[in-house]
């Protein structure tokens, strides 16, 4: 019989949903096309050090780029400020992501996904929120840092595709946590997981 998790767990700092370690993900671009980038009512959550560094590359992105995502980056810039009071990326048409744009996307396994939604930040600057999801980070008041996992009903391909690979969330997330949080702490998440396992928790 598998013991019940709690909750809520603590690797070197940062608090995580225990649902990072029991859950299965993998993006499933084939059937999504890549729409996180364009459902929802608000950009990506970003940083003023991002947001500094996404107006720095700007122009070597902008050919990329919709005349409607122009307009909004001449008169708006590449952030604002939501109802919520975060700093997100700006929108086009009150959902899509400025930076979104349409291609042809060939994946590792050599199959081609037409007319997919692909971020013109993905090899330059990409938003930490964005590279991380479906994992959300909070940071309270007292700089306490927490991640949970966002279930979305668009990803529904995504949990299917995962639990088809026996792919947990922290595994398929490795390259966006280990570059959010370094490898250190990463593999300390990694020897939690291990240690659980043993213990009859996963």
């Amino acid at each position: 019989m598998v013991n019940k998790l709690p909750p809520i767990l603590e690797v070197a700092g940062v608090l995580i949903s225990s649902d990072i370690l029991t859950e299965e993900f993998c993006c499933d671009l084939e059937v999504c096309k890549g729409a996180c980038c364009i459902e929802g009512d608000a950009g990506a959550p970003v940083t003023l050090d991002e947001v500094m560094e996404i107006e720095n590359h700007v122009e070597g992105v902008w050919s990329k780029l919709s005349a409607s995502a122009q307009a909004v980056l001449d008169k708006q810039g590449v952030a604002y400020t939501d109802q919520e009071g975060d700093l997100v990326t700006s929108i086009v048409g009150g959902k899509d992501c400025v930076f979104t744009f349409y291609d042809d996307l060939t994946l590792t396994e050599g199959k081609t996904v037409g007319h997919c939604c692909l971020c013109a930040l993905e090899k330059i600057c990409k938003p930490i929120s964005c590279a991380l999801y479906p994992i959300r980070e909070k940071t309270f008041s007292d700089g306490t840092v927490a991640l949970n996992y966002h279930q979305w009903d668009i990803c529904k391909c995504g949990r299917e595709k995962g639990k088809a690979l026996h792919l947990p969330v922290y595994q398929f997330l490795k390259g966006p946590l280990v570059r959010r949080f370094g490898e250190q702490w990463y593999q300390e998440l990694c020897e939690v997981a291990s240690d659980l396992k043993q213990q009859g928790y996963l």
